[in-house]
């Protein structure tokens, strides 16, 4: 992969179906600095207009290409099924294989193996301690802190019967529904109660109360006191009126036990019936558990009983306003025998998400905009639910006849309504587009193609795939010899619907704005409330704005849309269009516009100029694989000069080196890199290897003078060399070996055997940067989550904006240092367990809580000591985007008694690597702070003769 894709994959997060400005980007003239596009002469590229029937000011995609993600190389590919199938057999032949990723998961229909539990495959769901009620706005100056108790954000053990028929849906639907089987979660043994259930209809008379059954939930158990809960358990109810996210919220008390501990809240929508009864009218309840949950955070089904010992207050009662509140009681019962209190979740979560961003961007959005996004929460229920579900699916077009969703009453009537609001659209034969017939064709199934193919008395063998019959009816529809052919497929298909392009561009405007990245979406919600993602507390210090105003947002999204053009043509080989989009980006970057903001240095990535500058930058990649230095060396002077406080200018510099040596000039190349060992900007492995470069070039009669540098760059590296038993020795593929027990195993599984048997009995692991970045976030936890404006701004992040920049260090240097100092005195195995203890399972940037067990960083913070430990903290803290890679594969240690060991960091070099300069870099500054390091390499044995 090109230098620079996979940080503007991640910055573009999932694609957009539809470009609102494409037409305008690739239309425009350019004013750029170079000629890349030499055969048109920068002048606009032809494109396709896909002009919504709909809404005649938005503008659609050109292509009418699918494109997948490929599970095993994470490569896009052609989403024809026999590119899939060609591709993945040649994947898999080649033995590569990605990491499965939270992101990679949500895109794609790929689950990881879960564990077996009572016969039922149980996703273990952890708690989400950061939960920011619907009335939390974006204020100036105010503190909105995370709450620390509520009645409805709960979280529940979520069973899926069948893995497998899930993952035959799109992934983020299967999401939703996983949701509405709570009820199944907890299937254990049920106590059935013999006393006279709830029953809708005529309310009960106020003397006929007692031995009523209320069927109900505890939800909240996150907040719970108890977190085991036993068959048959006793209950009883008790209002919590200083509740400060539900005035009418009522807690389940333990009645079992002597210190009544709560065990959860009702759910809300029954509180708040419930709740004026029990108030005004004395009523009491007591119950009991009718299902032992499995985990200590699932919803509890219990049944409720009306103890009728307390009397009414006679002058007080009220038959109509009792009769009133128990009918909805009776409704709220009803609800729930349906959905669970957690099936409805993401419409919540859905309407949590726009209301935030209309109260704290309605500033960055026209009275249009506010007034449509703000008509969302005056529609029905219905409406909602199939909006939101719609919205999260693949689309575009779908069949009314499959978006039947039980949650939805009345589809019918959504669909009318969501199109009188605009945020739903349905097919017109007379205003289709040609892109909107090619996605309404892929609708239909094969034998429903071959139907269309017999009315049109066209041939069509058996053998002929999908893709074949979507071409074959395609073919006569554009050259107009079949305009019927949109009438022969509705009648089909029925009913057809769409999300309108207005809503699509206003939800995903909302969805920037709410979490400020492209990785993460609706799907958050809803992996927070199934417990696979706990994210940290934090509080949320605002007093500055992201956005100055509208065109500052503006001008963002349509530097995004850039980056997923570039994007997208990668992909399909489109080096026109890459070209295309360099010189877009290049014409936008401004001289002396620099990324650091006056105010808030950080804030820079949100603006258009920082997005264009990762376009070019990957655009500099692009051009030097196609050996285009001279394109590629004007890229380079242009981004140094309009980038003058920027962490990347250290690669753009050893780049402009290399490839001014790539054309012949050494003297300049030489000058470049001695010129950029002036510039604070340039750190780490760009240093080094400029460094190295100015050693190499700057020889006599170039230089006569040996830089004062030389004697700390050519320090002699401890090396070991030992011998394996190879099992490939194939250039490109990655070296393996025989292990000592005859195994197969990589150079540094082999170098772990050595190191703990005749190299000396060391103890250690495979380790990378991993269980450094781990240490760091582990020890320095309430550093990075602490009070500091600006840097926290939704309840979904796992580090502070600034993590990375040089702000980090600078606006908490008291904390860092004082942290620090007690790590430097020894006490950094106590910070290590009590974070661990208070953090297990939180996410948090960095922080692996699977890969190493605390026993093994326990270890390591022991034997690297405390003054070491510090200085490696202190260069993380100072620059972590510099330092966070390149570290050595392998941490060793052993014990010299119980509370005092040694550790050896260790770089493995196979037959044919090399040190990185990154490597390099951190193996000598490691030595500065007093670690040992070696390089091992290994070698294979000579064959005998």
């Amino acid at each position: 992969m090109l230098r620079g894709r996979e940080s503007l994959v991640r910055l573009v997060g999932k694609r957009r179906r539809f470009l609102p400005n494409r037409l305008a980007i690739l239309s425009s003239s350019l004013e750029s600095t170079l000629n890349l596009c030499s055969n048109d002469h920068l002048n606009a590229l032809p494109v396709e207009t896909n002009l919504d029937a709909h809404d005649d000011e938005d503008i659609g995609t050109s292509s009418s290409r699918k494109y997948v993600t490929c599970p095993v190389c994470s490569s896009r590919v052609n989403g024809e099924d026999s590119i899939i199938n060609s591709h993945l057999d040649a994947c898999l032949s080649r033995g590569t294989k990605r990491k499965l990723t939270q992101s990679t998961l949500l895109q794609l229909n790929f689950y990881s193996r879960s564990k077996v539990q009572h016969q039922s495959h149980v996703l273990k769901s952890e708690k989400n301690e950061c939960s920011v009620g619907p009335g939390a706005g974006l204020m100036h100056n105010t503190v909105r802190k995370l709450p620390e108790d509520a009645s409805y954000f709960e979280n529940d053990e979520i069973i899926c019967e069948s893995l497998v028929e899930c993952a035959m849906q799109p992934q983020k639907d299967c999401l939703l529904d996983t949701l509405s089987n709570c009820e199944r979660a907890n299937g254990g043994s049920e106590i059935c109660s013999q006393n006279k259930r709830i029953t809708s209809g005529k309310a009960p008379a106020k003397d006929d109360l007692s031995g009523i059954i209320l069927q109900t939930f505890i939800v909240g158990r996150k907040y719970s006191d108890k977190k085991e809960l036993n068959l048959g358990e006793s209950i009883s109810l008790e209002r919590d009126p200083t509740n400060g996210k539900d005035p009418n919220a009522i807690k389940v008390i333990s009645a079992d036990s002597e210190c009544c501990k709560m065990l959860g809240f009702l759910p809300r929508e029954l509180a708040k019936f419930l709740s004026p009864l029990i108030e005004k009218y004395c009523l009491s309840f007591k119950g009991f558990v009718t299902t032992a949950p499995r985990s200590s955070v699932d919803i509890v089904p219990i049944e409720l009983m009306c103890d009728n010992n307390k009397l009414f207050h006679e002058n007080n009662f009220n038959v109509e306003e009792f009769k009133i509140l128990w009918t909805s009681i009776q409704k709220a019962i009803d609800s729930m025998k349906n959905f669970t209190p957690n099936a409805l979740k993401y419409q919540k979560n859905f309407s949590l998400l726009i209301q935030e961003v209309l109260q704290g961007s309605s500033h960055l959005l026209s009275d249009d905009e506010n007034h449509f996004l703000d008509v969302f929460s005056s529609l029905s229920d219905d409406s909602q639910r199939l909006f939101i579900r719609l919205y999260m699916r693949k689309g575009p077009w779908f069949r009314m006849s499959c978006t039947s969703y039980k949650e939805v009453l009345d589809p019918k009537q959504a669909v009318k309504e969501l199109s009188e609001a605009g945020y739903l659209c349905c097919f017109d034969t007379n205003e289709a587009a040609d892109t909107d017939v090619i996605e309404i064709l892929n609708l239909l199934t094969v034998s429903e193609l071959r139907e269309v193919m017999c009315m049109l008395k066209k041939n069509s063998n058996s053998s002929m795939r999908k893709g074949d019959l979507v071409a074959s009816l395609l073919s006569p529809y554009k050259d107009g010899s079949c305009p019927l052919l949109p009438d022969l497929i509705l009648g089909i298909t029925g009913t057809c619907i769409r999300i309108s392009s207005k809503a699509e561009v206003l939800i995903w405007r909302a969805e920037r704005l709410f979490f400020l990245n492209g990785e993460q979406d609706l799907s958050a919600f809803l992996l927070v409330d199934m417990g696979t993602v706990k994210y940290p507390t934090y509080n949320c210090i605002i007093s500055d704005q992201i956005f100055l105003d509208r065109n500052d947002l503006l001008a963002y999204e349509e530097a995004i849309e850039v980056a997923q053009l570039i994007d997208q043509a990668l992909d399909e080989k489109d080096n026109k269009m890459v070209l295309r989009c360099v010189s877009i980006a290049d014409s936008r970057v401004q001289p002396n516009q620099c990324t650091t903001a006056e105010s808030v240095p950080f804030f820079s990535c949100f603006s258009a100029s920082w997005i264009y500058s990762k376009v070019v930058s990957l655009g500099v990649s692009f051009l030097e694989r196609e050996n285009r230095y001279n394109d590629a060396v004007i890229l380079l002077n242009r981004l140094l000069n309009c980038y003058t406080c920027d962490g990347r200018r250290g690669y753009w510099t050893l780049r402009l080196s290399i490839d001014l040596e790539h054309l012949g000039y050494p003297s300049e190349s030489l000058s470049v890199a001695e010129n950029g060992l002036l510039d604070p900007w340039v750190r780490a492995g760009s240093r080094m290897g400029l460094q190295r470069r100015i050693l190499r070039l700057g020889k006599p009669p170039r230089r006569w003078k040996t830089p004062s540098f030389a004697e700390s760059i050519k320090r002699k590296i401890t090396e070991v060399h030992i011998q394996g038993r190879p099992l490939n020795r194939e250039t490109g593929m990655k070296s393996r070996f025989y292990g000592e027990s005859g195994d197969q195993c990589s150079v540094e599984q082999l170098a772990l055997e050595y190191y703990n048997a005749e190299g000396g009995g060391w103890q250690g692991v495979h380790s990378e940067s991993g269980i450094w970045l781990t240490i760091f976030g582990l020890l320095l936890w309430d550093v990075i989550f602490s009070d500091v404006p600006n840097v926290f701004r939704t309840k979904f992040q796992t580090a502070p904006l600034d993590f990375g920049t040089d702000s980090f260090y600078l606006l908490r240097q008291n904390n860092i240092e004082s942290q620090l100092q007690k790590i430097h005195d020894g006490m950094g195995e106590e910070m290590l367990i009590t974070s661990w203890e208070s953090h297990k399972g939180t996410a948090c940037n960095g922080v692996n809580w699977d890969r190493h067990s605390l026993t093994e960083l326990r270890a390591a913070v022991t034997c690297i000591g405390g003054p070491c430990m510090a200085s490696l903290c202190r260069h993380l803290a100072q620059d972590y985007q510099s330092w966070s890679s390149g570290m050595p594969d392998l941490l060793l240690w052993r014990f010299n008694s119980e509370y005092s060991g040694e550790a050896k960091l260790v770089e493995v070099k196979g037959p044919r690597d090399r040190l990185s300069e990154q490597q390099r870099a951190w193996l000598l500054l490691l030595m500065d702070c007093g670690f040992r390091t070696e390089v091992c390499k290994i070698t294979p044995m000579l064959k005998s003769a």
